[in-house]
């Protein structure tokens, strides 16, 4: 399939543009403020899709609103007509469509364009009213707020805030990029008006607060809860806008006779990670837990893992090393330690189901011994 994107030097249209390039059955064609209006014609002759996601939203002069928003939109909509085929498109409109103001009223004037080419001509036609969009390489302090926000905090910016109780509606763009694929692949049937799901509410407040969060998080260890949802796609956005040289961060090593200890990363509710090294011969551990439990993992060198029950005295002996990956995991009421019986250092891995409390580190001294 061949497909045309309008605005393909926009923030959408980056996005859009490296997916689609990313499949074998796609062929790309670009028009962007470099072209001028009468390539249209020669681009839609050899495309059989149509992103059109080219717009002013900022112009100096307010009539630019009307050249380019429903202007280019209605040449593209002639040029369509003028081909006899009937090209399906996904336009890119806004919310600001439904409001009385300059852009959206150019907007709406775009859309209504784009509903007369689908009901007399037939082109299948989808348009997106859009909240904000966010996500990777949006330009700051222009129309994101997400985007200035990330830059600044990322750079130990101040970034200002009018009302933080003031709220925005968002769209992630892998989500919007997600949609539009589905449309251009026939899984979704034309409608007047498209939406992207999910859409996330927040204020201007607590999306300030999250991000800082995220900041701060190099400090404390302590990850947000990344994985899902909009916490998940506003990390992947903040960490787009650090500079190279931050990509890196010191985390705390502690060491003693015995080799290095070092955290990694804490999370609120699911424990924290870790490594420590041991030199040969080295014994750690000699303690037991009653709730606290961890899970060990030999990346180098050669362990001997040993556990006595505390009341029964079962013992129990068991050795693993950097070849083979096996999870040996701590066992509550069993005293523990694990040793180095390997020729050069030993590395491995530690996870623990809680982040360690000097106060109630739930950790007791007991000599695991020998077998009797």
């Amino acid at each position: 399939m061949k497909v045309l994107i309008t605005g393909a030097n926009g923030f959408v249209g980056k996005n859009l543009a490296v997916h689609l390039g990313e499949r074998k059955d796609v062929e790309v064609f670009c028009f962007s403020r470099e072209n001028d209006s009468r390539d249209l014609v020669a681009l839609v002759a050899q495309v059989d899709f149509v992103f059109h996601l080219a717009g002013v939203n900022r112009p100096q002069d307010p009539e630019e609103f009307k050249t380019g928003n429903a202007g280019l939109t209605q040449e593209l909509s002639d040029t369509i007509v003028a081909s006899g085929r009937k090209i399906p498109l996904i336009y890119t409109s806004s919310i600001q469509a439904a409001y009385d103001n300059a852009y959206g009223s150019s907007k709406r004037a775009a859309e209504e364009v784009l509903h007369k080419l689908a009901s007399e001509h037939g082109s299948p036609v989808h348009v997106f009213r859009l909240p904000n969009v966010f996500g990777k390489w949006a330009r700051p302090n222009y129309n994101s707020a997400v985007a200035t926000f990330c830059h600044n905090i990322a750079r130990g910016l101040p970034i200002q805030i009018n009302d933080p109780s003031a709220s925005i509606s968002l769209v992630y763009i892998d989500d919007v990029i997600k949609c539009f694929i589905s449309v251009m692949d026939g899984l979704v049937e034309p409608a007047s008006f498209s939406e992207v799901e999910p859409q996330y509410q927040i204020t201007v407040g607590e999306l300030s607060q999250q991000l800082q969060a995220f900041r701060d998080s190099r400090g404390t260890l302590i990850t947000e809860r990344v994985g899902t949802d909009l916490t998940r796609a506003l990390y992947s956005t903040y960490l787009s806008y650090l500079p190279p040289e931050s990509f890196t961060y010191e985390v705390p090593k502690y060491g003693d006779p015995r080799g290095e200890f070092v955290e990694m990363l804490k999370t609120p509710d699911a424990g924290q990670f870790s490594f420590f090294t041991a030199h040969p011969g080295v014994t750690r551990g000699g303690h037991y837990h009653h709730t606290k439990t961890e899970k060990f993992l030999v990346i180098r060198g050669e362990a001997c893992f040993r556990f006595r029950h505390i009341v029964s005295g079962e013992f129990y002996e068991l050795f693993t090393d950097g070849v083979k990956p096996v999870i040996v995991e701590t066992v509550p009421g069993w005293t523990h330690d694990i040793t180095n019986v390997g020729e050069g250092e030993m590395i491995v891995m530690l996870w623990a189901n809680e982040i360690f409390d000097r106060e109630h580190p739930d950790t007791y001294a007991l000599a695991v011994g020998t077998q009797a």
